[in-house]
């Protein structure tokens, strides 16, 4: 086996962001994941975009970003033969996502009940915004709302701010590892058993968890975190743990022994706030006065003094600097593949190794049922029953036009 999951076939029905990354996180590993599409329209994603623009003309970064290494079939799933298609996948599938509302996939005839009737051995994941039922049942769920009613987006930024959403889509990428972590867990017991399961995932749940050692805290000591009036990096956490401003730009200092610091700053008199309640109680006057000496330096002037004494800081790069950062070059963080209408793209690597079955970006994310006719094919069908399919518009297969 070249890959961890070569032969796992995976049923992808699911769109936006949580679902198909964790898709695409099964397709790195070698699944052969189908994204089962809306007929014609694709996925919701495929029409959403970032500062409104588009690649290679109409094509979204949104969409790309999170559905590499999968075939895409659209197809008509209210209609009795796109319902026979889907069943006979179905029924050939080791795994099932999807992330519609909770109750959308069982009243279209594709519930994990009606899948294990003829796959009883189906791992069928679903991910939701709120969970499978209780009282926001209803509501649409989504990553915003979810930092909100998660008090997510009360753990960053000063406390004059307000609100303070995290600057990415957290929650969903949060459900989305939860997601795979159950879906290989379940993929290994059926191993053992030849038992399959159902999963349920859900953002709210995955956000709460992400903030263990916050409710932790929370909950067992009784008491509430404060948000600081200074830029420090976590509310429960003293000075100096937080971002600085220097002469160019800007750099964090983590956790570090104040001496070191103190002396990295060239100013004794700091240590008379070298008792730890001291540093969290005064937190927000020491930043000021750390601030004000780190300003009168670059940034690598002073990574180069404090790195010198083993401090816990680095440069904040902005997202157009970090391509460029020694490290993530290293890495080989940022790789370029090439997709059928836009060319060469770069693309976010896949973030681990493994030594025996490495993963591999196979293929970009597809155009909208472009691997309708080569999956039909593969389940028997002949190219005039393909043809046939596609003129009763059955499915739909987006034709591929590189933009000049």
């Amino acid at each position: 086996m070249k890959h961890a999951l070569e032969g796992v076939k995976v049923l992808d029905f699911s769109q936006l962001l949580q679902g198909p990354y964790a898709t695409q996180m099964l397709g790195d590993l070698g699944a052969d994941v189908i994204k089962i599409e809306r007929n014609s329209t694709g996925d919701i994603y495929r029409g959403m975009t970032f500062f409104n623009q588009w690649i290679a003309g109409d094509e979204s970064p949104c969409f790309m970003a999170w559905n590499r290494n999968k075939r895409s079939i659209a197809i008509d799933m209210k209609s009795e033969k796109g319902k026979e298609i889907i069943m006979k996948m179905a029924k050939e599938a080791d795994i099932i996502v999807e992330n519609f509302r909770p109750g959308v996939m069982a009243r279209l005839g594709y519930g994990y009940k009606d899948i294990k009737k003829i796959n009883p051995s189906i791992i069928y994941c679903s991910a939701s915004g709120w969970g499978d039922d209780g009282p926001y049942l209803t509501r649409p769920g989504q990553d915003l709302l979810v930092q909100s009613v998660s008090g997510a987006i009360m753990t960053s930024g000063k406390k004059s701010d307000g609100p303070v959403a995290i600057g990415t889509a957290l929650c969903d990428q949060v459900n989305a590892l939860n997601s795979v972590y159950a879906i290989l867990a379940a993929l290994y017991y059926r191993e053992k058993t030849g038992i399959g399961q159902e999963i349920k995932t859900n953002l709210l749940s995955s956000a709460i968890a992400f903030q263990m050692q916050d409710y932790f805290t929370i909950q067992n000591l009784g008491t509430a975190f404060e948000r600081p009036n200074s830029k420090i990096g976590h509310p429960g956490n003293p000075a100096p743990f937080g971002s600085y401003q220097t002469k160019d730009g800007y750099l964090t200092i983590a956790m570090s022994p104040w001496d070191k610091l103190v002396k990295a700053l060239g100013d004794e008199s700091l240590m008379q706030y070298s008792d730890p309640q001291v540093l969290f109680d005064e937190r927000d006057k020491i930043h000021g006065i750390i601030e004000k000496i780190i300003k009168t330096k670059s940034t690598a002037e002073w990574l180069d003094i404090m790195l010198a004494l083993d401090l816990w800081v680095a440069k904040v790069n902005d997202q157009t600097e970090v391509a460029n950062d020694p490290q993530v070059i290293h890495n080989k963080t940022f790789v370029e593949i090439e997709h059928p209408k836009a060319g060469t793209i770069k693309v976010t690597n896949i973030p681990f190794t493994m030594s025996e079955t490495p993963g591999e970006i196979r293929r970009p994310s597809p155009m909208t049922g472009e691997h309708g006719p080569e999956i039909l094919k593969e389940m028997g069908l002949s190219d005039e029953q393909v043809q046939e399919l596609i003129d009763k518009k059955i499915i739909s297969v987006e034709k591929i036009k590189k933009e000049k």
